[in-house]
């Protein structure tokens, strides 16, 4: 059964920076990603990375947001700096490479809150 456990949300300031990492277990190395959902909205895929190291970013995270893994560990994480308050949203992660966030492979954990508020 896949697992995926989110953690390192927070509160930060504008122009701040978190680390997110997602646990996974229950399943073969695979590709991975990491989705977001604000308030209101729907939820949107963010970042993805191969099991290569090949990755994928959202054009308005590019340049902020660095996504990475650490196979030995099976967790992924997003590094997140230079945030905005419009990057505030739950954040979570599942498998698979730039999977539409309708069509997840897994169910989604209950990830991770972030809020960049002053």
């Amino acid at each position: 059964q896949v697992q995926l456990v989110e953690s390192g949300g927070g509160l930060v300031q504008p122009g701040g920076s978190l680390r997110l990492s997602c646990a996974a277990s229950g399943f073969s190395r695979s590709a991975m990603g990491w989705y977001r959902q604000a308030p209101g909205k729907e939820r949107e895929l963010v970042a993805s990375i191969s099991i290569f190291g090949n990755t994928y970013y959202v054009d308005s995270v590019k340049g902020r947001f660095t996504i990475s893994r650490d196979n030995a560990k099976n967790t992924v994480y997003l590094q997140m700096n230079s945030l905005k308050p419009e990057d505030t949203a739950v954040y979570h992660c599942n498998v698979g490479w730039k999977i539409n966030p309708a069509n997840p492979f897994a169910s989604w954990g209950q990830g991770t809150q972030v809020t960049v508020s002053s």
